[in-house]
């Protein structure tokens, strides 16, 4: 394998890594942010029911998935074609 294969493919999987990071980043900090705010409202109220906790986050994860989930497959969309017409 000559190096500027081995330079591509690093290069590639690096695009890979940060096109992952992009497209779960926004879900997770939802994800984040109502655990955080359920949390503080558990802490404050003394119910510490883990259902409370689980159930706000996952809805909240899901609406997020819904209204991202054009942007995530552009972004798919245009790493793809970007990956089948590599130079």
């Amino acid at each position: 394998m000559s190096p500027d294969y081995a330079i591509d493919a690093i290069d590639l999987a690096r695009q890979a890594l940060i096109l992952c990071l992009l497209i779960a980043g926004p879900i997770l900090l939802v994800a984040l942010l109502v655990g955080l705010v359920v949390g503080l409202l558990q802490a404050a109220t003394g119910l510490s029911e883990q259902t409370v906790a689980f159930v706000p986050k996952l809805a909240a994860m899901a609406l997020a998935g819904i209204l991202l989930l054009p942007w995530m497959i552009s972004r798919l969309v245009d790493f793809a074609a970007r990956m089948f017409i590599w130079p």
